[in-house]
C-alpha cells in the first residue's frame, strides 16, 4: 500500500514523514547521511579520494601535468575540475558530451576553488613565465542519490590533501625541466572548503543532506560553502522560490558545524593513510 501510495503521491508521500520530523530514510530532518571516505585509492594518479554520503559515491583522481603559463598569469598554475555524471551512475544521464548538470557542478567546483583560496596557484608555479603545473581535478560519480556538490567538494579537498608532485628544477642550458620523481612533495592547502546542501519543501520545511528523490520534489535548493574560520565562499541557489533571512542564516550555522565535521574526517583518514605508509 504505502509502496503504491508512494508512486503515484510522491509528494504527499513526502508531506506525511515531514509532518512529523522525520523523513523516509528515517532520518530527522537535520541529519546527515552517514560519510564515509577512502583516500589514496588510485596508485595511478598524483593525488585522489573516494566518499560516500548514504548511496551517493564520488571518486576524484587528481593528475599533474608540466605546462606554460599563461602570458596574463605568468607566476601562476592552474587547477582544472571537471565533474563527470556517467549513465553508470544513474539512469537519468545520458552517454556523450557532459550534461547541464555535470556542466553547473563543474563550473561550482571552479567557483568555490576560486573564492575559497584552497590552493594558491603561485605555489604551483616552477618557474615564472616558462614553467608550471596544471592539476586536472576529474569527479566522476559512481553511484548518484542527490547531493552531488557536497560529496564533490569533500573529494576533491581529500584528493588534493592527498596529492604529491615530484621535484622540477628548470634548466636553464638546456630549458628543459628535469623531474626527480623519488622526491615529492604535497600541497599547500591553504583553506578547507566544505559544502553542505539543504533543501525547502512547501516553501517552510528545512532538510539538509537531501536524496535525489527529495531534490526532484523540493521547491528550493541551496548549497552553502564555508571555510574553517566560519568565511562564506560561497551561496549556490539555483532557482526555486524565496528565502527568509532567518531560514539562510540557520542554513550558514548549520554549514559552519558540517565544516568542522568533515575537516576532522578528513584529517584523521589522512593521518591513518599517513601512519601506513
Amino acid at each position: 500500500m504505502a509502496a503504491g501510495f508512494k508512486t503515484v503521491e510522491p509528494l504527499e508521500y513526502h508531506r506525511s514523514f515531514l509532518k512529523e520530523n522525520c523523513r523516509p530514510d528515517g532520518r530527522e530532518l537535520s541529519e546527515f547521511r552517514t560519510t564515509t571516505l577512502n583516500i589514496g585509492s588510485i596508485s595511478t594518479a598524483n593525488g585522489s579520494a573516494l566518499v560516500k554520503f548514504g548511496n551517493t559515491t564520488v571518486m576524484c583522481g587528481i593528475k599533474a601535468e608540466l605546462a606554460n603559463p599563461t602570458v596574463e598569469t605568468p607566476g601562476k598554475g592552474y587547477i582544472v575540475p571537471n565533474v563527470d555524471l556517467p549513465p553508470l551512475c544513474s539512469s537519468r544521464f545520458r552517454p556523450g558530451p557532459p550534461g547541464e548538470q555535470a556542466q553547473a557542478a563543474s563550473q561550482f567546483i571552479a567557483d568555490v576553488i576560486e573564492s575559497s583560496g584552497v590552493i594558491q596557484t603561485e605555489d604551483l608555479c616552477i618557474d615564472r613565465g616558462k614553467l608550471c603545473w596544471v592539476l586536472y581535478c576529474d569527479m566522476m560519480c559512481l553511484d548518484y542519490d542527490g547531493n552531488l556538490l557536497d560529496a564533490c567538494i569533500v573529494a576533491l579537498l581529500a584528493a588534493l590533501k592527498n596529492t604529491r608532485l615530484p621535484e622540477v628544477t628548470f634548466n636553464t642550458e638546456t630549458s628543459a625541466p628535469e623531474v626527480n620523481s623519488e622526491k615529492r612533495q604535497g600541497l599547500c592547502i591553504r583553506k578547507h572548503p566544505v559544502a553542505t546542501s539543504f533543501c525547502i519543501f512547501d516553501d517552510s520545511i528545512l532538510i539538509v543532506d537531501p536524496t535525489a528523490e527529495e531534490e526532484s520534489l523540493a521547491t528550493a535548493q541551496l548549497t552553502v560553502v564555508t571555510d574553517e574560520e566560519d568565511r562564506l565562499c560561497s551561496v549556490h541557489k539555483p532557482g526555486g522560490t524565496s528565502m527568509s533571512g532567518q531560514k539562510l542564516q540557520e542554513c550558514i550555522s548549520r554549514a559552519t558545524a558540517r565544516q568542522r565535521e568533515i575537516q576532522k574526517l578528513i584529517d584523521k583518514v589522512a593521518h591513518s593513510v599517513k601512519m601506513e605508509q
